[in-house]
């Protein structure tokens, strides 16, 4: 029998593997079956027993919930071409101008990423903005940026904006007045300075001219119908952000509701639609929360709360850019989603709030703009890209990162450092 050191180790060691294998996906095999198949070891190895696995399950199901009522509003949104619609007025309101039609795209990826979350702007939008950028043909790198570097920097103004935002905080989500007066300053510091700093770096390609005129596109019935239903979806998202209940479960009736009613009216056959749904995605989810929850277990995350205490007594100034800095580089080793998890597990457990807490928020969500693996939305926004032959290597996105994302994050945390001091902690 192995010694409870040995026993930990080796938890420790297939789970780390897992992650690896899971960020640099090789021969290509997805994501999910990384996380799963080093859980599947776990459970063989009698290294985790199923009651931990069952429990870990019920903790991902409102985070899944989330994902599914999104995916679903997403994928009838693009079916019935309102991306394309959007995409297509940014680029007949841009004048001829490649630095209007670039502030155009941020701005439509920015009320996507923050109604619609952030992989909505990584995932979906950026083809719809590809082809219209290509009928207007200019050169497509700025905009395509433009979606994946807002899909980050604007996903936590809203509690809706990440499903990174459910996992850190879990079971002590802020109700919607006091998230917005914790990360509204923060969150519009970020999308200001990611902005000026893309506009930089793009500054030669923005000085052209658009050429080409591009066709006015009209939204049908059907793309009218799931226009208004995300409204009213996104208004009971927020009415349960408000009461500060959580969001997954009404998120996810909300959108079956919407597919229910245009399925009727197309009269279309509702398991296509569900095999749009990232199932792959949720195992992923619910794989991450087993794999933390069994390092919970075995004692691991007492390291990270001590390291959690004495960022605490440092103070508020010193203490959010340590902690938001730390967690904002960690992300690109091991990725947001399972690194969220761990942190959002041990403010559970250490039962941080305040200044710390919204450093570690902010770190999370704004930290992937380092490097392509920092989350999963720019790892699919990169495969979206491939698909349409386009190809964007690790250096590419960190040149425009490395720039772009430690200045972001400094001006987000100086937002929730000069809220904290003027309004106390939330």
């Amino acid at each position: 029998m192995l010694s409870p050191v040995l026993v930990h180790l080796l938890l420790c060691t297939i789970i780390a593997v897992s992650i690896v294998l899971m960020l640099i996906r090789p021969r290509g095999v997805p994501e999910a079956y990384w996380i799963g198949g080093g859980v599947l070891l776990l459970l063989m190895l009698r290294l985790i027993d199923l009651r931990l696995a069952w429990r870990a399950f019920g903790k991902a199901l409102d985070v899944c919930f989330f994902l599914i009522g999104m995916m679903l509003l997403c994928e009838l949104a693009r079916e019935h071409g309102v991306f394309d619609w959007l995409a297509a007025i940014a680029v007949r309101s841009a004048d001829g101008s490649c630095l209007k039609l670039f502030a155009l795209v941020y701005a439509v990826g920015t009320v996507v990423t923050v109604f619609l979350s952030n992989d909505a702007t990584a995932v979906v939008l950026t083809p719809a903005i590809l082809t219209a950028v290509r009928k207007a043909r200019v050169p497509p790198l700025p905009y395509l940026f433009a979606c994946a570097f807002i899909a980050n920097a604007a996903s936590f103004l809203l509690p809706i904006s990440n499903p990174a935002n459910l996992v850190v905080f879990r079971d002590a989500m802020l109700p919607l007045g006091r998230w917005l007066l914790a990360f509204g300053i923060p969150c519009l510091l970020s999308i200001g300075t990611t902005f000026v700093v893309l506009r930089w770096v793009y500054r030669k390609e923005l000085s052209e001219r658009i050429d080409q005129r591009v066709e006015a596109q009209t939204l049908n019935g059907t793309g009218k119908l799931v226009l208004g239903s995300a409204a009213l979806m996104i208004a009971v998202m927020l009415t349960a952000s408000s009461l500060g209940k959580d969001l997954g479960l009404p998120t996810c009736l909300s959108a079956l509701t919407i597919a229910a009613i245009v399925c009727i009216k197309e009269r279309t056959n509702p398991l296509l639609l569900a095999r749009e749904i990232s199932w792959e995605t949720l195992a992923l989810v619910v794989g991450l929360f087993v794999m933390v929850d069994a390092i919970e277990s075995i004692g691991a995350m007492e390291y990270t709360k001590e390291w959690l205490s004495w960022v605490q007594h440092t103070g508020i100034v010193a203490g959010s850019l340590v902690a938001g800095f730390a967690v904002g580089l960690a992300n690109n080793l091991v990725n947001n989603l399972p690194l969220g998890l761990m942190v959002g597990s041990t403010l559970h457990t250490a039962q941080a709030r305040g200044p710390i807490a919204a450093a570690v928020l902010i770190g999370v969500d704004l930290g992937p703009n380092l490097s392509i693996t920092g989350s999963l939305a720019t790892i699919l926004w990169l495969i979206a890209l491939r698909r349409e032959k386009l190809d964007v290597s690790f250096w590419d996105f960190l040149k425009v990162g490395a720039i772009a994302m430690p200045l972001a994050l400094l001006a987000a945390l100086g937002g929730s450092i000069l809220v904290q001091l003027c309004f106390g902690s939330l």
